[in-house]
């Protein structure tokens, strides 16, 4: 294992423990109608990793992204990185990271992350080579474009 691949595997460890956002309460209720506000919930049937994850914009920009959610390091970890880079981002500027975090995780590890678009995203390139992790880091980015798609539609 090179070392950035350790590196980046320390990261994803650490986030998984800490879990940036994941404040969002297990019984949270939809928030339907709720100006400027989205939640989506998702699973994964195979491994039964699961989140609702709920987006919240101010002023043409994320305020916020929370979540709940049992899984995989992988999943939460990366429900943890992307809560933590949406933040103060506008709507398109955070489609923009999905389409490339969407982009490198379905390459099997054929595409080099952008690290400058991707921040500590970009530490999920390795999953990408492993066809059964890659639905547990894209759960939440899942999640988060549902979420974000209706956040936009009621703001």
């Amino acid at each position: 294992m090179s070392a950035l691949d350790s590196l980046y595997q320390q990261m994803i460890l650490e986030h998984a423990k800490s879990r940036y956002g994941a404040d969002l309460p297990a019984d949270a209720p939809a928030v339907p109608g709720q100006p400027g506000t989205g939640q989506s919930h998702q699973l994964n049937p195979v491994c039964g990793d699961e989140i609702t994850l709920q987006v919240q914009l101010d002023g043409g920009s994320v305020q916020a992204v929370r979540w709940h959610g049992e899984g995989c390091a992988i999943s939460m970890a990366s429900a943890s990185v992307l809560s933590e880079l949406a933040e103060g981002k506008s709507p398109a500027e955070l489609l923009q990271v999905m389409d490339a975090f969407r982009t490198v995780m379905r390459s099997r590890g054929k595409t080099a992350p952008d690290e400058d678009l991707l921040g500590d995203a970009a530490a999920f390139a390795g999953v990408s080579r492993y066809p059964a992790r890659v639905k547990c880091a894209m759960l939440s980015w899942v999640a988060a474009e549902d979420a974000l798609r209706q956040a936009v539609s009621t703001a």
